[in-house]
């Protein structure tokens, strides 16, 4: 009898064991050819594997009803737990209504809900970053070239002249981000004019194409504040085929967030000024390690988790990111 327990204990924890290895979260990612979300879609699964769980990770095409059918399609396969990138931070709303009708709960990533809708839904959380922050520190990598920078006021009016170029005008990253970096310079005594700005979609061709209208239609530029590293890499090469920032050419310091692979390569050679570490692959582990404790059955804290929860929220801190501290940078 003993030995028929013994089996039996053995038996059941083996099936426990694999019922918790078969664990599968539904992924949403907003849109597969974003840079920046390519490189959370690969941190996701690396943590994935490590832990033994299974994703099944779907591509939003930047469209709200692709989106909305890929959450019904998840609901459909019974998954326990989802993990969601949305197109907008007002799109939680309608995405919960569904998901709490199963039970379902929902880890949000890279746009955030409306606080007021998360707040009214527990046992869903938000993994990011606090966008105002990266703002703040684009702000302050002007600060500290307008002050320190031989030939930083141009035109010599004490005004630094900048140009604005957001990502989707409805994240929050965008919105944050545009506030926040001309709050800061206005905030430490520094008169601003908007010489222009657009929207670039966070992409690279676009932000090129933008930049290189600005350029066409202005030559009292100064400054160059994009909301991601994709755009600003894409104003740098319109920059360089205006004949700015090449050899013999005036330099124009231009301001990113993310610092990926090729922003690094920007900044050590001098065409970029500054980005902001967005640390894809950190949020990314505790996106997927947030969804493992709650399909466990755990509470998520801070401890447990191994990063910092504020309520339904957990923050991944941004770095600021020059020359000076370019080689301490992971990504």
């Amino acid at each position: 009898m003993k030995r028929l327990f013994s089996v039996v204990l053995a038996l059941a924890m083996l099936l426990t064991a694999a019922a918790l290895a078969e664990t599968t979260i539904g992924v949403n990612i907003q849109e597969f050819s974003n840079a920046y979300l390519t490189e959370m879609r690969n941190g996701l699964q690396k943590t994935a594997d490590e832990l033994g769980l299974t994703l099944d990770i779907v591509d939003g095409q930047s469209s709200e009803a692709v989106i909305s059918n890929n959450i019904d399609l998840f609901l459909t396969k019974g998954y326990e737990i989802l993990a969601v990138n949305m197109m907008n931070t007002t799109g939680a709303a309608d995405i919960l209504e569904k998901t709490s009708r199963d039970g379902v709960p929902v880890v949000f990533f890279n746009v955030e809900p409306e606080a007021d809708v998360l707040a009214a839904n527990p046992g869903n959380y938000y993994v990011g970053a606090k966008a105002e922050e990266s703002g703040v520190m684009q702000g302050e990598a002007l600060i500290s070239y307008w002050n320190s920078a031989e030939g930083a006021d141009r035109n010599g009016d004490g005004v630094l002249q900048y140009v604005m170029i957001m990502g989707d005008p409805g994240h929050q990253d965008s919105i944050l981000r545009t506030e926040y970096s001309v709050k800061t310079i206005t905030d430490a005594g520094i008169q601003v004019e908007e010489v222009a700005k657009d929207v670039a979609n966070w992409a690279r061709a676009d932000g090129q194409d933008v930049m290189a209208r600005i350029i066409a239609a202005h030559d009292d530029i100064e400054a160059v504040i994009c909301n991601n590293d994709e755009m600003a890499l894409g104003a740098i090469e319109a920059l360089k085929a205006a004949g700015y920032l090449v050899d013999g050419g005036t330099f124009i310091p231009v301001v990113g967030v993310d610092c990926n692979a090729e922003a690094k390569i920007a900044i050590k050679e001098g065409t970029m000024y500054a980005s902001v570490f967005n640390d894809a692959y950190g949020q990314a582990d505790a996106v997927v390690k947030l969804c493992k404790l709650i399909a466990d059955g755990e509470e998520p804290t801070s401890e447990n988790l191994g990063y910092t929860m504020d309520g339904q929220y957990v923050w991944v801190p941004y770095i600021p990111v020059t020359t000076e501290n370019l080689d301490t940078i992971g990504g």
